[in-house]
């Protein structure tokens, strides 16, 4: 197999894996698992993340007719008192989270109940849930396809360390281009729809994903002046993939 055809693999097998890693680490990512009850195994999953055109409806199935369901919620971080909803149903049960505005979180649990035993879900007793506006899609998926596939781009760059006639400057301009058209016009837009704030980081605000962007791209930029001066070159380019694959390693919507 040829080296080119290799680092090309290389690259995308990284930008998969990462792309997983990235979306089951993050805090937006529901909460899922399974809890023994009576000697029933029931499963969950808690969302934590709600667009604000609906009530969220939580459904856990217990199998079980006997089992009853209470869901408790407040406003995040306001130090009320939770407000009880009982879970309607038979075998499963249902309740509703109210819709919030956007950004605005409720923290929320469910108490399961039979008999004299209860149970709370999840584990850790308290999930957030944060409401934002929805995306149309056709802002979205070129948003998530851009920042991917200039992750993509970065590593195979990076990967021209490693060959004695490295090629770097197109790939080097490609990384560049995209990550700036993912990251800025179509991540404003992005956090702009959902969340109303164009840009949230650096220098007006602590945003992680704005400014693990940011520090990618001027990364990218720094490398490209090695690229284009013949100094350091294959070097420049891997540090700034190495700087980009490990910003990119931090949870989305942190």
């Amino acid at each position: 197999m040829k080296r080119t055809i290799l680092f090309w693999i290389l690259a995308i097998v990284i930008t998969l894996i990462s792309a997983f890693y990235q979306r089951v680490t993050g805090p937006s990512y529901p909460l899922s698992g399974k809890i023994n009850f009576d000697g029933k195994e029931i499963s969950y999953k808690l969302e934590r993340s709600q667009e604000t055109v609906k009530n969220y409806l939580i459904e856990i199935e217990t199998g079980d007719e006997a089992i009853s369901g209470i869901l408790f919620w407040r406003k995040f971080n306001s130090g009320n008192d939770f407000t009880t909803v009982p879970m309607t149903g038979s075998k499963k049960l249902s309740a509703e989270l109210p819709v919030q505005k956007r950004l605005e979180k409720l923290d929320y649990y469910v108490q399961l109940s039979k008999d004299d035993k209860t149970i709370i879900l999840p584990k850790e007793k308290i999930i957030t849930i944060r409401f934002k506006d929805p995306v149309p899609i056709w802002i979205l998926i070129p948003h998530i396809f851009a920042m991917f596939f200039a992750m993509m781009l970065s590593t195979r760059t990076g990967l021209e360390f490693f060959n004695k006639e490295p090629k770097l400057d197109k790939l080097a301009l490609w990384t560049i281009v995209i990550l700036f058209i993912g990251g800025f016009p179509l991540g404003f837009a992005m956090n702009g729809l959902a969340f109303g704030e164009v840009w949230g980081g650096w220098p007006f605000g602590n945003d992680v994903t704005d400014n693990k962007t940011q520090v990618a791209f001027i990364a990218w930029l720094i490398a490209f002046y090695f690229i284009k001066k013949k100094k350091n070159a294959k070097l420049a380019a891997l540090l700034a993939a190495i700087i980009l694959l490990a910003v990119y390693l931090i949870p989305h919507s942190v």
